[in-house]
């Protein structure tokens, strides 16, 4: 199951006279992640880098910001895929102390940053939900609303009507045990608007 970030947590390494400030938090888009990125490259004027990868479904990417290619954001990149994260920016600001570290030493010291910072972060994991519609005669509002409750669904509105109209979500490996129950107990009067079981 993936997981996101609670909170962004940081972690700082010192390799070489080279000073490497990584962070990972919490992020939806390559838009927000972008403005990040900005703010960092303002707040430190002096780096010599700003690398960092987001893994946000179609929106991942990674950037080595002037580094050899593929010594930093790809890299950072497989650290948040090994530890099955989903919506996560990985920043790592350089501060070059004068020796160089060879392209491996630059991937092991982008990779431990990352890794550090994570090792600090809290998981959150990512449950998948599903909305649904369906109406009932008033008399199954009450047997309806306790079944949503039992189920752990988020009521999102109820309409009274000729009958009373429910959209609720609900955590998705959740949703055909609860329609079949609801099914049985009302004994065809739930009516759905869509077959719940052919989306």
């Amino acid at each position: 199951m993936p997981h996101t970030l609670a909170a962004p947590c940081s972690a700082e390494l010192l390799i070489k006279k080279s000073r490497f400030i990584a962070c990972v938090q919490p992020m939806t888009d390559r838009t927000a992640a972008q403005a990040v990125v900005a703010r960092l490259k303002a707040e430190h004027p002096g780096a010599a880098h700003v690398c960092w990868a987001l893994l946000a479904g179609g929106q991942s990417a990674a950037v080595d910001d002037g580094e050899p290619s593929g010594t930093a954001g790809r890299p950072m990149l497989d650290v948040l895929r090994h530890q099955d994260l989903e919506g996560v920016l990985a920043t790592v600001v350089r501060y070059f102390g004068g020796v160089k570290l060879g392209a491996g030493g630059l991937v092991r010291a982008y990779t431990d940053g990352v890794a550090q910072a994570l090792l600090k972060a809290e998981r959150i994991a990512i449950v998948k939900s599903r909305e649904l519609r369906c109406s009932v005669p008033y008399a199954l509002e009450g047997l309806l609303r306790r079944e949503l409750d039992a189920a752990g669904a988020s009521l999102l509105e109820a309409a009274h009507g000729d009958d009373v109209a429910f959209h609720f979500s609900l955590p998705e490996d959740a949703a055909e045990a609860l329609v079949t129950r609801l099914n049985e107990a009302g004994n065809g009067r739930v009516l759905w608007v869509k077959d719940p079981r052919q989306e």
